[in-house]
């Protein structure tokens, strides 16, 4: 005799409540669809992100692809989360990139010339002197750029989820995924599709494991700094974004062997020693951060849907970019699941078929 099941069919369960799955439930609920979200509070990526958005990957000069549309997604999107939640999230502000050499600011004038940057570039030098920088070369300043509060728009967004009974606070047991025809039995939830925004959590996945997430781990500080006077944000070799009252967030680090949350000396020390680069003032370390960021190999997200099973797919890859590309793909995602709309294929994890 077949076991019956008496619960309410859900449009999207969703696994992951970082960025990514922050940006494809609200996708999800502004289409008038129904959410549930899982997570166990086990990844740290997402709380202790940088949050910076801007067009250009200002160590090569290059522009991102799709930025425009990128930005315009993003500012829609924080804008419509703001008014949901109450708070502010989006805070438009200047990145300036400090120049230590006339050669430096050489660099930038031609990269401001090259097609699809000339938004995104000023090509007026900023001269203003911040107190607690020495900045004899001045200034190059990025367009359209800011960050977004990531640690508020987590707490709020899961406040509001809890709120509305749309948050499981547990572990997701991935050998409870019984797969039906048309649907996704999980214990005693029934869903049309399934979501796994995890993160680096991704590697515990027996769905999406074979995948090339690498993973980056990231350390930044909050920093307390009395006599920096500063109200932009300045991009060098870290950067440092003023969060008020004396207080700033810099970072980050990279690295690519220890792929733990957990802080470090050596960490610590490349950070105290790229911020003495830049600041003439004294500062305090007031909290000292780690995760591990879910990078892949190609330096692309992991958007799609499984081989085998289509009401399964994933929501990953984002980098250090979460705030600017979360909401963009997650539209993409959800439009490809509700009318088959094509995933580019730089966004696609069909791109990795022949390497399986």
């Amino acid at each position: 005799m077949g076991v019956f099941y008496f619960c309410t069919m859900t449009d999207y369960i969703i696994v992951g409540s970082g960025l990514a799955g922050i940006a494809f439930a609200e996708t999800a609920l502004q289409n008038g669809k129904s959410i549930l979200v899982f997570d166990n509070d086990s990844q740290n990526s997402s709380k202790i992100a940088g949050g910076l958005y801007n067009p250009v990957i200002l160590k090569r000069f290059s522009k991102l692809q799709h930025a425009q549309e990128q930005l315009l997604t993003l500012d829609e999107f924080y804008k419509n989360t703001e008014q949901k939640l109450g708070v502010k999230l989006n805070f438009n502000l200047p990145v300036l990139r400090k120049f230590f050499s006339v050669e430096e600011q050489n660099n930038w004038f031609i990269a401001s010339d090259k097609p699809g940057l000339s938004p995104f570039l000023s090509t007026t030098l900023i001269t203003t002197k911040y107190k607690g920088i020495d900045s004899p070369f001045d200034y190059g300043e990025v367009l359209q750029t800011g960050y977004v509060d990531t640690a508020l728009l987590l707490k709020q967004y899961k406040r509001y989820l809890f709120a509305n009974d749309f948050f499981e606070d547990t572990f997701f047991d991935y050998t409870a995924v019984e797969i039906k025809e048309g649907f996704i039995q999980y214990k005693d939830f029934q869903a049309k599709q399934l979501i796994f925004a995890e993160g680096f959590g991704m590697h515990a996945n027996p769905f999406f494991r074979h995948l090339p997430l690498d993973g980056t781990k990231g350390e930044l500080f909050i920093i307390k700094a009395p006599n920096l006077a500063l109200d932009v944000i300045v991009n060098t070799n870290v950067f440092i974004l003023p969060l008020g009252d004396s207080l700033f967030k810099v970072g980050a680090t990279y690295n690519w062997e220890d792929k733990t949350n957990t802080t470090t000396e050596a960490g610590k020390a490349e950070l105290v020693e790229k911020i003495k680069e830049i600041l003439n003032c004294d500062f305090e370390i007031i909290e000292h951060l780690a995760g591990v960021r879910p990078t892949v190999k190609d330096r692309k997200p992991l958007l799609g849907t499984h081989p085998d099973f289509k009401n399964i797919h994933i929501f990953n890859g984002l980098g250090t970019r979460g705030v600017m590309l979360g909401p963009y793909l997650a539209k993409i995602l959800f439009e490809n699941i509700e009318s088959g709309t094509p995933i580019e294929r730089e966004f696609d994890i069909k791109r990795f078929d022949k390497k399986q």
